[in-house]
């Protein structure tokens, strides 16, 4: 893939598009790490709400490191299948 050496700050500046369905997914909002090797394991997309991205559905997919095709200058393409990497949102403690 490339020189993988990226700041995470660029990744999320790219949209994520899944080439299986031609799908766009959203932008990259968080990954997830492997401390013990300091690899990235994922990446992280909100999935779409019902209205703006704002209330409706309350999931991210995971999408694994290994997933993704290319990294390019505007969009990170990835050949996933979303059943299979969707994930509840974890619930924030407010106080």
């Amino acid at each position: 893939m490339g020189n993988v050496s990226r700041r995470f700050s660029t990744l999320q500046c790219k949209e994520v598009i899944n080439i299986c369905d031609g799908n766009r997914l959203g932008y990259v909002r968080d990954l997830e790490v492997d401390t013990v090797n300091g690899k990235i394991v994922a990446i992280i997309v909100p999935a779409a709400g019902k209205l703006f991205g704002l209330f409706g559905r309350n999931e991210d997919y995971v999408i694994p490191w290994d997933h993704i095709e290319q990294i390019g200058d505007d969009v990170i393409l990835v050949n996933t299948h979303l059943d299979k990497v969707t994930r509840p949102r974890p619930k924030k403690d407010f106080f």
